[in-house]
């Protein structure tokens, strides 16, 4: 068998895969490998897809529970059953997986199941059940993505004390449960199980959670969540925890006070942040340089330190995104092939998947005032939404912000029911340099929800008509 390919990408995760078949639609001779049994890599197998089907299930749980009478349908005695729950999950993620699989037979991609590390800059050996292979190329595209991070005092069993791959397959619903973390992930988890009937605790070591939104969204994304049930020790860390039977007792500290409580919890979800996969990779061997933050040190076109060895997605530095990671596989391939595409990291959505979503692109208010930076700022309530009103979805807003001088978009946030498909709209926009009255100008369908994002850059200049 020929061992020799034009380009071998290491990682099948949202980067790897589609950087891989891109390639190979470009005429490359393209080979995969990928460590784990099957491919998609943390995305598909145990983060963005089975995490967004349980918080689709659970919160159509809870609507039905706690909001179906309010449109006139009477449900009594409302159950979950947790096993189909899962399974439902579960079924979503094998479909995705196994289109991977049939995509990389289609595009005639040599998939290797094994661990890659470098022997040189042009050959990766892979390791599999005590099987030993050696694969040479002209190029070749780190994409291993990354893995949860955990603090070194606190032994992970995905029993009792989880990372988000442990939350996503409970057995039961905990009494009550622990989340280690303010952020993405672990605010996403916690509104899972708390709708679930887990009494959910939240402790976060900063004074505010996700520390990156703007202030303003942040504000009220708290507000909501607390509505919800879930409880937040804001300023406070974890000094250790001690595994009991069927429980943890945890002591937590306030940084201010220094004063220590001490609580049981029946689950703790570490959820403070993800490190870069490159620990498999040998990359000493062959001298390609590390950031101090362990990920990967490339140029502008995703070049290490050798110009034949790239690297994408969470194994170098910038927002640990699955559609980054997907760009950058399109971009990668693409340059590689003598094209001359480019990413704009400002126009990047990031997006938490709760109830309300929470949306952003480019920056925030507090950055354009550090940066000095001359803005307007137009807003617009859902409550004011006829769609929004129509479908009792009245929590959040839409923010928009635009350069005072020229009316370029600089930023756009948004709260609120489907938050994440409304940013796309603002997202296309700044991509072609436009402004807010571009969005102010296009006709958006009566009634839908999108029609906040337009009224909100006719705020900007005091335009709008609904308030």
């Amino acid at each position: 068998m020929n061992n020799n390919f034009d380009l071998i990408v290491i990682g099948s995760g949202p980067g790897g895969y589609v950087a891989a078949i891109r390639a190979s639609q470009l005429g490359m001779k393209v080979a995969c490998v990928e460590k784990d049994k099957e491919l998609g890599g943390t995305c598909l197998n145990i983060g963005c897809i089975p995490s967004k089907s349980l918080l689709h299930s659970s919160e159509k749980f809870q609507n039905i529970k706690l909001h179906s009478e309010q449109h006139g349908i009477l449900v009594k005695n409302v159950s979950m059953d947790l096993n189909k729950l899962m399974n439902k999950k579960d079924s979503i993620v094998k479909k995705l997986t196994s289109g991977i699989k049939f995509l990389f037979k289609k595009n005639n991609i040599k998939l290797y199941n094994g661990v890659g590390s470098f022997e040189d800059k042009n050959t990766i050996l892979v390791k599999s059940d005590g099987k030993d292979e050696h694969i040479s190329s002209k190029y070749i595209i780190i994409a291993t993505g990354s893995s949860s991070l955990e603090i070194p005092s606190i032994k992970i069993d995905e029993k009792l004390i989880l990372t988000s791959t442990g939350a996503l397959s409970l057995k039961e619903v905990p009494k009550n449960m622990l989340v280690v973390g303010g952020g993405y992930i672990g605010l996403e988890m916690g509104s899972v199980w708390s709708r679930l009937g887990s009494k959910v605790t939240v402790v976060e070591s900063l004074d505010r959670i996700v520390p990156n939104m703007d202030i303003e969204i942040s504000n009220y994304f708290i507000k909501s969540l607390q509505k919800q049930g879930i409880e937040f020790k804001l300023g406070n860390k974890i000094l250790s925890c001690k595994k009991n039977e069927k429980d943890v007792d945890v002591v937590i500290e306030s940084l201010g006070e220094k004063k220590q409580i001490n609580e049981k919890y029946n689950t703790i979800l570490i959820s403070v942040g993800r490190k870069p996969n490159t620990q498999h990779l040998d990359l000493e061997r062959i001298g390609v340089p590390l950031n101090d933050d362990k990920t990967i040190k490339v140029g502008k076109n995703f070049q290490t330190k050798f110009k034949n060895i790239y690297a994408i997605g969470d194994v170098i530095q910038g927002p640990m995104l699955a559609h980054k990671a997907e760009e950058e596989g399109i971009v990668c391939a693409e340059i590689i092939n003598g094209q001359k595409p480019s990413i704009d990291y400002n126009h990047i959505p990031a997006i938490i998947y709760t109830n309300p979503e929470v949306a952003s692109v480019g920056q925030t208010e507090e950055q354009l005032k550090d940066k000095n930076i001359q803005y307007k700022s137009g807003k617009f309530p859902f409550s004011a939404n006829g769609r929004a009103l129509a479908n009792s979805e009245l929590e959040g807003f839409v923010k928009i912000l635009a350069d005072t001088k020229t009316d370029k978009i600089l930023g756009a946030h948004i709260i609120g029911k489907d938050a994440g498909s409304l940013i796309a709209e603002v997202v296309t926009v700044m991509d072609f340099g436009g402004s807010s009255e571009d969005i102010a100008r296009i006709c958006h369908a009566h009634p839908t929800t999108g029609e906040a994002v337009k009224e909100a850059a006719l705020n900007i200049y005091n335009r709008s008509i609904h308030i």
